[in-house]
């Protein structure tokens, strides 16, 4: 699948995988900014300035935006991340021109006073909301105490406070500030005509703004360790989170630490599967790596009932503890990489898993990978690997934070939450 890249002359790259065969076309713009870059009085504005993208432009409504995305039977979304905000669709080759102009279109968005104060609302109710999901809680507040002040541990939707004071000017400096067209990633994958892709991209987006958009703190972290219980006696089960530091997403240590967190974690056939699931005293439990722009991370997890809480954080720390002594067996990591490589084959069939697969590499790295090379490198992963990677980032140095019911674990008395 030829790949393709160039850039406008406002700054504005564009990327593209082009696959004759494919019977559709998917296109992202991936604006490379997120909870990570906002300042304390600006919490929560990237996840709200995403949903004021979809209330209209100065040439649609926002009821327009939704009627023109039907018309040619597309699929738009987007989402928010500490990191990058997203919006993308899919739909079919004939309909690339609507496609590109009408989000080229809304990534221009009016942010009129009246759908600022109306939509303020919605994001303070989806907050609440939020706060009534204990795994998602228990999540971002184990990022936020692993992260301690580094900008990493920011919340994505903010709180009720940072979002009802915001104004409609704070959003609009960052909207200048961040959206420039040099901090923005146009991905394309699937069934297109490239030149035409150009055509059409440079008379959608060439009068956007370009300035000097950078992100601070792009340091590695190692967690504040310890272990942290937080209290929420309403919730009816323990969730136990671990933390461990991993690499930034632009070293080659990525591969072996997403096969260890694999061989660890997954959902079947894995360390913690055996150690808590299979026995029937954990009704959740997995093990993932995450990575991010400067600073990797390392997340393992379970939910149990309160009685097992405490016997199932040493078994987890025994597993972690093990695995940091005597890394993975040949075995393991030949499933692992087997399991990987298959994932990447069938996520990769669709231009939708394609469009975001060469986006992020390019966004964190500059570089393009194809299926091939992406699975080369999987394959690559020996057990030296490992051993080199675990003795950089030792998995069981670990921040340990419990969430749920339990007002102490092993001593350490609970803060109500």
């Amino acid at each position: 699948m030829p790949f393709h890249h160039t850039r406008l002359p406002n700054g504005l790259s564009i990327i593209g995988e082009t696959s004759p065969s494919a019977r559709s076309v998917a296109i992202g713009f991936f604006v490379r900014t997120g909870s990570r870059d906002e300042t304390v009085p600006e919490a929560g504005v990237s996840h709200f300035l995403e949903h004021m993208m979809f209330k209209g432009t100065p040439r649609r409504t926002a009821e327009q935006v939704n009627l023109d995305f039907d018309r040619i039977g597309s699929s738009p979304n987007a989402y928010t991340s500490e990191e990058n905000t997203v919006y993308y669709a899919a739909g079919l080759p004939e309909y690339l021109p609507q496609m590109v102009d009408i989000l080229g279109d809304i990534l221009r968005p009016s942010l009129r006073d009246d759908d600022f104060n109306t939509e303020k609302k919605v994001i303070i109710e989806e907050i609440k909301m939020y706060e009534d999901q204990p795994g998602s809680v228990a999540g971002e507040n184990a990022r936020r105490i692993y992260y301690g002040g580094h900008p990493l541990g920011n919340s994505v939707l903010g709180t009720q406070e940072s979002v009802g004071a915001l104004t409609r000017d704070q959003m609009q400096a960052y909207f200048t500030r961040r959206y420039a067209a040099n901090n923005i990633i146009l991905s394309v994958a699937g069934n297109y005509d490239w030149n035409q892709l150009v055509s059409l991209a440079t008379a959608a987006c060439s009068g956007w703004n370009t300035a000097e958009v950078g992100r601070t703190h792009r340091t590695e972290w190692s967690g504040v360790g310890g272990l942290h219980v937080l209290t929420r006696p309403k919730v009816q089960q323990e969730y136990a989170l671990f933390l461990a530091g991993g690499p930034p997403a632009d070293s080659k240590m990525r591969y072996a630490a997403d096969t260890m967190a694999l061989a660890v974690g997954d959902d079947s056939g894995s360390h913690l599967y055996w150690a808590l699931i299979d026995p029937g005293l954990a009704d959740s439990a997995d093990c993932s790596y995450y990575e991010n722009d400067g600073s990797g991370i390392v997340y393992a997890s379970f939910t149990s009932e309160l009685e097992q809480a405490e016997s199932n954080l040493r078994i987890v720390r025994k597993v972690l503890a093990d695995v940091q002594r005597n890394g993975l067996t040949a075995d393991e990591l030949k499933l692992a990489k087997s399991k990987i490589t298959s994932r990447w084959v069938r996520g990769s069939e669709r231009p939708m898993g394609r469009m975001n697969a060469i986006a992020s590499m390019w966004a964190y790295t500059g570089e393009y990978r194809d299926v091939d090379k992406e699975l080369a490198n999987y394959d690559a992963v020996t057990l030296d690997d490992v051993r080199a990677y675990l003795d950089k980032y030792p998995v069981d140095r670990l921040t340990t934070v419990a969430f749920g019911p339990a007002t102490e674990l092993e001593g350490v008395a609970g803060k109500v939450v």
